[in-house]
């Protein structure tokens, strides 16, 4: 068997690939085989500055939380599927502590849930960028028959932009404009192709994004052109950006009683909105937080070939060169999403 090897952030600027111990399951928990890892950007965060928003690292953590593997074997207690499934990963814990109230059906709001690959409480929650993780059964989802795990990596990414675009309401018919085709605005394009948008346009700083995002199907425009975005008067604008000068391009970009849904998270603190805009043409501002049971949706999506995501994928190495990897990832003007590949020698290749 292979050295298990992880990718592993100690501090600010210091990620280390390193053999990590086997992993030793609770009752509840099944031992999978990584396949494939996509690199988010709070996995980017915790590397380049030490924290994502207020999650700041405080000590050595595992990351990732886009994954995708093989059930090598089950949870003792019987739970979750068994030997060889292919599975993706819901990556949340919700956890009701009673510090705030948040709706049943949106657990997603829990305040004090967790996340893999999550610095936001000590200890923090190590993800499962290795070759072989210990999981929770219950977050384990079965990855259809013919959907190959390399896609399949996508689905939770996806199944953010899934529910981003739900928070907008029925999107069939209407112009839809993504600000920002960073991986989650470009796979927000294919999704809101997928629901039935009747145009959708993409805006981005860089060539690379902007053909991506004509790949998908969008009309790409230069996230410059001011004049441009104010004159498209979309129905839905989902920021995927998460700048102060996206959010602003998106208030400016919406019809009147247009909505704005608030996918790409914003820094902490206050930030300059034009919310007289907001305002006079009564617009519907909704923002968007990970996702709940999208998941499930994407993966059929994904497996019947109605959500065109593939193209997405820009890069996929192996683990050894995961700091290379997330050197990539970081660039913008040549990447998309970047997978890590854990299995020696599976679907290795730019």
């Amino acid at each position: 068997m292979s050295e298990n090897l992880g990718l592993v952030a100690h501090a600010k600027e210091d990620v280390r690939v390193e053999a990590l111990p086997e992993p030793q399951p609770a009752a509840d928990e099944a031992v999978v085989e990584i396949a494939f890892g996509g690199i988010c950007g709070s996995d980017l965060h915790y590397w380049l500055h030490g924290a994502a928003g207020q999650s700041i690292l405080r000590e050595p953590m595992v990351l990732g939380h886009e994954i995708v593997g093989t059930v090598l074997s089950p949870a003792a207690d019987g739970t979750g599927p068994g030997t060889g499934t292919r599975v993706a990963v819901h990556p949340a814990t919700p956890v009701d502590d009673g510090s705030a109230p948040f709706p049943a059906d949106r657990p997603n709001l829990s305040p004090a849930g967790t996340y893999l690959g999550s610095a936001a409480r000590l200890p923090h929650t190590d993800g499962a960028f290795a070759r072989r993780v210990a999981l929770p059964a219950r977050m384990l989802r079965r990855i259809p028959d013919g959907l190959d795990l390399r896609l399949a990596a996508l689905a939770e990414p996806a199944a953010v932009a899934w529910h981003g675009l739900g928070q907008a309401g029925d999107v069939r018919g209407k112009r839809v404009l993504v600000i920002g085709t960073g991986p989650i605005g470009a796979l927000a394009i294919a999704v809101a192709k997928h629901h039935g948008a009747a145009e959708v346009v993409a805006t981005d700083l860089h060539p690379h994004p902007r053909a991506l995002a004509e790949r998908l199907g969008a009309r790409a425009m230069d996230a410059t052109d001011a004049a441009g975005i104010a004159a498209l008067h979309a129905d839905v604008v989902v920021e995927s950006s998460g700048t102060v000068p996206g959010l602003a391009a998106a208030i400016s970009g919406a019809r009147r009683g247009g909505t704005v849904v608030m996918l790409g998270l914003q820094r902490a603190g206050d930030i300059a909105v034009p919310m007289a805009t907001a305002i006079t043409r009564e617009l519907t501002l909704v923002g968007s937080f990970r996702f709940n049971d999208e998941l499930d949706e994407v993966l059929e999506a994904l497996a019947d070939g109605s959500l065109d995501a593939g193209p997405v994928i820009s890069h996929a190495l192996p683990i050894e060169q995961g700091l290379a990897a997330l050197e990539l990832a970081r660039d913008a003007s040549v990447s998309s999403k970047v997978l890590l590949a854990f299995a020696e020698h599976e679907g290795v290749r730019a």
